[in-house]
């Protein structure tokens, strides 16, 4: 235990790639502008176009294209228009989203308290204000009759009330009993 060496070497860390090729949104939009049609360029298009401009593409690259184009479609940096994507018209209205449009809200004067939202559910029946008040409800109080609520619980069977029953064979089963048929009469010889 005088010198303890270290059998197990410095975690080795592969050294980054380089990136010979930039990212997907970046040959994209160099692509369309490469293109520069004004109908905008359709996917094949962009495809021939980053696959001319830049070597050592992944062996995926349909693949990513079609994920990065559906992505920048989604987050409004492309548009796609009969089959071929384009950059947004800075100056078009921004795309409303599907359904009808909420209703503009008038601004309110300073001051003014919001009455909170009404509850959800059924609303309680309005109050007579000619009748007289309820009086409290206590707890003793029962719905009028004596008996509890609910189904009765099932009485025990005993031993007594067993032997009173008289029986006349075996005890019946479940369900309907078997229709009797009548005894066939051979045909006379």
């Amino acid at each position: 235990m005088a010198t303890e060496e270290n059998n197990n070497p410095p975690p080795a860390q592969p050294p980054p790639p380089a990136p010979s090729i930039p990212q997907y949104p970046e040959m994209i939009m160099a692509a369309i502008e490469g293109l520069n049609d004004k109908n905008g360029s359709n996917k094949s298009a962009i495809s021939r176009y980053i696959e001319s401009t830049y070597t050592d593409l992944p062996a995926a690259h349909s693949t990513l294209l079609s994920h990065h184009l559906s992505k920048l479609k989604q987050a409004g940096q492309l548009v796609l228009v009969k089959n071929n994507y384009m950059k947004p018209d800075p100056n078009a209205p921004p795309k409303r989203g599907r359904g009808r449009p909420p209703k503009p809200k008038a601004p309110l004067p300073p001051g003014t308290v919001v009455a909170p939202p009404r509850p959800r559910g059924r609303p309680p029946k309005p109050r007579d204000p000619f009748s007289p008040a309820p009086a409290p409800k206590s707890k003793k109080a029962s719905s009028g009759s004596g008996r509890p609520r609910g189904r009765p619980p099932k009485k025990a069977k005993t031993a007594a009330a067993s032997a009173a029953a008289p029986s006349d064979g075996p005890p019946r089963g479940r369900g309907r009993p078997p229709k009797v048929k009548p005894a066939v009469e051979p045909v006379g010889c």
